[in-house]
């Protein structure tokens, strides 16, 4: 019998081996009894809600179902494992992760892998909490669970059509949540970028990864290009000068990127401000060919591009850059 079981699984076409492989390294763990909920959900030590509270299991924090006794379930909590790239969630002593708490919760907003339109109610909670981090004095959580529970539906539900627009709002929300933190270091401010933080990269080059050639994976790209440019020029030209190059770059990698356009723009821009820094350092004919380039740059984003803001926005720097009007600094007459 073991002899026929081998067989058969040698027998397997290994694209079908290979896709269960991607799948398990991109869920990494058995799926049967994980979930997680949609809302503050809390653990009690037994199946009433008169004893004591355990902990408070947060939106898209995952827990393992042990077993089910009428409208309760027994789990443990918090299983999450912690986030890679993340010193700050690493155990403070030794290399095991702290014990999850085991209790019981209520049989309400739990969605477990494989759960009908499991993906989407995921996807439309965590759509919400993304919602509710933007406004102005946002619950402090919202961003963090939002950004778990997208996770959760790539994880929980690898086919489903909006597992790679999930897996690029979860690493986006990251992206953006750490370049924000970082920005008040007083390392956001020196040229080089090796000189400050760098921002984890995994995420995003997980959906490049998983979902080649789709636009998430263009949209991860166009992020990821935050831990190339500068902090800050200082009034210096080799920063545009190397960042025309990247944006340029980028916009001819992906000409099909929704930030396909906005990188050209960007590149225009920075050759509109090296005008003005040759021309504070005296480089004349520097600055005359950069004025002809954004002439050039500018039309070619029409061409390119049709009628978008990104290419308004080019003929308005070219625009000034030909009546001699600054694009960096301060410009009065």
């Amino acid at each position: 019998m073991r002899f026929v079981i081998c067989c058969l699984i040698a027998a397997l076409p290994a694209s079908l081996l290979a896709q269960k492989k991607s799948k398990d390294q991109l869920s990494g763990y058995d799926r049967s009894a994980k979930a997680t909920v949609v809302h503050d959900t809390i653990v009690y030590v037994d199946p009433d809600d008169s004893s004591q509270k355990v902990t408070e299991l947060l939106p898209g924090h995952e827990m393992v179902i042990i077993q089910h006794n009428g409208p309760w379930v027994k789990v443990f909590a918090n299983t999450d494992k912690p986030d890679e790239g993340d010193p700050d969630k690493t155990p403070e002593f030794g290399n095991d992760a702290p014990v999850p708490d085991s209790g019981w919760v209520k049989d309400k907003g739990i969605v477990t892998p494989g759960m009908a339109e499991g993906d989407g109610i995921l996807y439309g909670s965590a759509a919400g909490y993304e919602a509710q981090a933007a406004q102005p004095h946002a619950p402090k959580d919202a961003a963090d669970e939002a950004r778990l529970l997208y996770r959760r539906v790539y994880e929980y539900f690898p086919d489903s059509q909006l597992a790679a627009q999930a897996a690029w709002r979860s690493a986006d929300l990251r992206w953006q949540v750490e370049k924000a933190g970082n920005a008040d270091l007083p390392s956001a401010k020196e040229q080089e970028a090796y000189l400050r933080p760098q921002l984890y990269e995994g995420e995003l080059k997980k959906v490049m990864k998983y979902w080649p050639g789709t636009k998430y994976a263009f949209l991860a790209a166009y992020d990821l290009l935050d831990n190339k440019v500068c902090g800050d020029w200082q009034g210096l030209p080799k920063c545009p000068e190397m960042e025309i190059n990247l944006y340029l770059r980028y916009a001819a990698q992906y000409p099909e990127s929704p930030k396909a356009a906005e990188s050209f723009y960007n590149a225009v821009y920075r050759e509109g401000v090296l005008v003005t820094m040759y021309q504070v350092d005296g480089e004349q004919k520097r600055a005359d060919d950069a004025a002809n380039k954004v002439q050039g740059m500018a039309a070619d984003m029409k061409q390119r591009f049709g009628s978008t803001d990104w290419t308004w926005r080019a003929q308005s720097i070219a625009y000034r850059v030909k009546q001699g009007i600054s694009v960096y600094g301060t410009d009065r007459e």
